[in-house]
Formats: C-alpha cells, structure tokens, sequence
C-alpha cells in the first residue's frame, strides 16, 4: 500500500493525527460523544446499552462532520456562492455572532391614540336618528 499526501494547512495549526483527525476534528468528535454520552446513560438506565452506544457514537460522528465538512461553492445558487469553501462549523460561529450583535431598532413615538366615536360622523348620524325615532314617538302619542 502505497502513502498518499494529505492536505492540511500548517499555518492555521492543522496537523494530522491517525490520518484523519485533526486537532480540531479530534476535539468536536470528543465533544460530540460527550454530549451522546449523556443520551447514553439515559438510554443504558432504560436497559439498552447498546442503543445507547450507537446514539453517543453517532454524536461523535455528527461533531467530527460539522468540524471536517466543507460548503462547495456552485455558481448556480446565492448562498453557496457566498459561503462556498468555508468549513462548516465556521459559518455556525459566524451566524451565533452575527445573531448575538444583530440589534433591532424600533422608532415609538409616543402619541395620543384618536377617539373614534366621538370624532367621526356615526355618533352625529347616530345622534340624528335616536332623535328621529324619539320625535316619532311623540307623535305616536299625542
């Protein structure tokens, strides 16, 4: 079996460890299986250990993929061109920061709110006709 060369970028710290890992894809599948192990003793009190294991260890794998995964870039669509050749994980962090320092601004100004009813022509027209269906019964009466 012959050897093959490997990409990585030195200057950003990346170095390989059994082939596939880097530093980074070391700690994200760590971290990843971390978290799976919480649904592993969850799931182990339920009595299905190895459901459990599958569960902590497919954790471990999503964490190792969004740390390895790169977003293709492909001329067709806007979003991949705009994010196209950055890792996957670093388009996460862009959006939390840009979600954390989005600030929404609202101009209230404060104002008195109208009064309908007493400002519109229905209470005069409403008025007009109480007074119609009042002079009517009057004139029922005498």
């Amino acid at each position: 079996m012959g050897s093959y060369y490997i990409p990585n970028n030195k200057l950003k710290g990346e170095g390989r460890i059994l082939y596939i890992f880097t530093g980074k894809s070391l700690i994200a599948t760590f971290i990843g299986a971390l978290f799976g192990s919480i649904f592993y003793f969850i799931i182990r009190a339920m009595g299905h250990p190895y459901i459990g294991f599958g569960v902590m260890i497919i954790f471990a794998i999503i964490g190792y993929l969004v740390v390895t995964i790169k977003v293709p870039t492909i001329g067709n669509t806007r979003l991949t061109k705009t994010v196209g050749g950055e890792s996957l994980d670093q388009i996460i962090r862009e959006y939390a920061v840009f979600k954390k320092n989005r600030k929404i601004y609202s101009y209230a100004i404060p104002r008195k709110e109208p009064d309908y009813i007493e400002k519109s022509d229905s209470k005069r027209i409403w008025d007009a006709l109480q007074e119609r269906s009042s002079n009517n019964t009057k004139e029922d009466n005498e």
